[in-house]
């Protein structure tokens, strides 16, 4: 059975995962966990991002996001993409750092952002890792319940607003509320058709039901159905350069894989294509 489809759309909300190839840890010290959020930073930055909550556990992370353009999946190659090359140099190791692609599932906002924010920071609770979320620094929690500014790419008044009239009357209760959910159940158990957090009426408005779908809309291996083969942008493109660009950007092809059909480094292709962009 094909994964299911995944969608993008400006003010789309996402909870995604990524883990570590073979259960392997992805951060290994804090100096690890420091450059993965600044790598967020500019990703949110570059691709009009904004965090509502992340978690950076041992072997994996959890991130809620908003993307105000339809653009996670470039946004989450970018994130996912440079971390790799800084751990493997770092740490000099090679091959696959995560397992595979990312996995993201789409949140009715209006609904399920509250929920899904706590399901997030109570991730190192559930694991025993910690006895409160409190007790672990690497989270979104402690950006939410300072009085100091928050960075620009952390959105939490959205978070905060329904808690309280101020500040602080808003961070205790989101405390409160947040402690309240250790122990509780998991929000997404309730995941529909692999790919919804929300109800039928959210699900119905954002399900694919004609052939048509734009090229954002699906699963890499039906975009590459619908594109042109590696061997076809050679042809068509006298220039190996636009080459590479026109099959990068038709979404259907790694960096690695046209650095495999082009012979060359994947350095290359990066640089090839951050020029044209």
């Amino acid at each position: 059975m094909s994964r299911p489809l995944r969608f993008e759309f400006p003010g789309a909300l996402y909870h995604v995962t990524a883990r570590g190839d073979r259960q392997q840890a992805i951060y290994r010290d804090d100096t690890d966990r420091l450059f993965w959020i600044e790598v967020l930073k500019k990703t949110c930055e570059r691709f009009n991002f904004s965090v509502h909550g992340f978690c950076q556990m041992t072997n994996h992370y959890h991130l809620l996001v908003e993307t105000g353009d339809a653009n996670l999946s470039r946004g989450m190659r970018q994130l996912n993409g440079i971390y790799s090359q800084y751990f493997n140099r770092r740490h000099r190791v090679v091959g696959h750092l995560f397992q595979g692609r990312y996995k993201a599932i789409l949140v009715q906002k209006e609904a399920h952002l509250r929920e899904a924010a706590r399901y997030v920071v109570l991730n190192p609770v559930r694991a025993g890792m910690v006895r409160l979320p409190d007790d672990w620094h690497w989270s979104s929690y402690h950006l939410v319940t300072s009085l100091d500014a928050s960075p620009p790419w952390m959105q939490i008044n959205l978070i905060l607003a329904p808690f309280g009239a101020t500040r602080l009357e808003a961070i205790q209760a989101y405390r409160s509320f947040i402690v309240a959910g250790i122990g509780g159940s998991n929000p997404f158990n309730n995941v529909r058709h692999q790919l919804f957090l929300g109800d039928e009426a959210f699900i119905a408005g954002h399900r694919c039901t004609e052939f048509d779908t734009t090229l954002n809309e699906v699963t890499r291996v039906h975009r590459r159905a619908l594109a042109l083969s590696l061997d076809e942008y050679q042809a068509k493109f006298q220039d190996r350069d636009t080459a590479i660009v026109q099959a990068y950007r038709s979404t259907a092809y790694t960096m690695a894989q046209i650095a495999a059909h082009f012979h060359i480094s994947y350095a290359t292709v990066s640089r090839i294509i951050h020029r044209a962009e």
